[in-house]
């Protein structure tokens, strides 16, 4: 989904800065974006990935740039949001996160502390992203690194290939087009995510079970 519409600029909704100076601005946009979300539904991409998770008997983590829940009601349970989710809260005073539906107008009380201090639980831009030494570890332990529909431009995200590279992992990436990284992946295939993960996890799936 479209997390900034054409009528707000990052600047104005997707910062500290932001929140600090407007933050009635701030809580009504994600207010609008969680409203959103609930005529959003999974797409095909979303439940194969859930189907993998399901499938595969090792070890495997879906980390997701995405702040819906879309992963979560496919199915997915090996998930991770690094860049946080529409549908917590967060306070800035003692860090609780709680789960969040609806409106969250400014000065909301948090209910572990009781400060006046809840916020979207969003990565703003200029933030550190979620979990990232979960992350790392991951992508040094990995065997296969996979992309899928992203630009490659965006960091740290964008480094994740070279560094399950300098681990030995094989990587590839599924994507619409060529990304900024394409030419840092063993392999890229192009197309629509509908079409190339099912297939993708389809020949790893029956890749495993004809595997002596």
């Amino acid at each position: 989904m479209d997390l900034v519409p054409k009528k707000h600029t990052v600047e104005q909704v997707c910062t500290p800065q932001a929140l600090a100076d407007d933050p009635v601005l701030v809580h009504r946009f994600y207010d609008a974006r969680r409203a959103a979300l609930a005529t959003v539904e999974p797409n095909i991409a979303h439940h194969a990935l859930a189907r993998l998770d399901a499938a595969w008997p090792g070890d495997l983590l879906v980390v997701t740039q995405n702040v819906d829940d879309l992963h979560e009601r496919a199915g997915s349970r090996r998930l991770l949001h690094m860049h946080g989710e529409l549908r917590s809260a967060l306070c800035a005073a003692c860090g609780h996160r709680t789960p969040h539906d609806g409106d969250l107008p400014p000065a909301t009380p948090c209910p572990a502390c009781g400060a006046r201090t809840l916020r979207p639980d969003i990565v703003f831009f200029g933030e550190m992203p979620y979990q990232m030494a979960r992350i790392e570890a991951a992508l040094a332990a990995a065997d296969l690194f996979v992309s899928i529909g992203t630009s490659g431009a965006v960091y740290p995200a964008a480094g994740f290939v070279q560094l399950a590279a300098h681990y030995g992992a094989t990587t590839l990436e599924l994507n619409l087009e060529h990304s900024a990284g394409s030419g840092l992946f063993d392999e890229t295939r192009l197309g629509l995510a509908s079409t190339l993960v099912p297939e993708w996890i389809n020949t790893l799936l029956s890749s495993r079970q004809t595997t002596p």
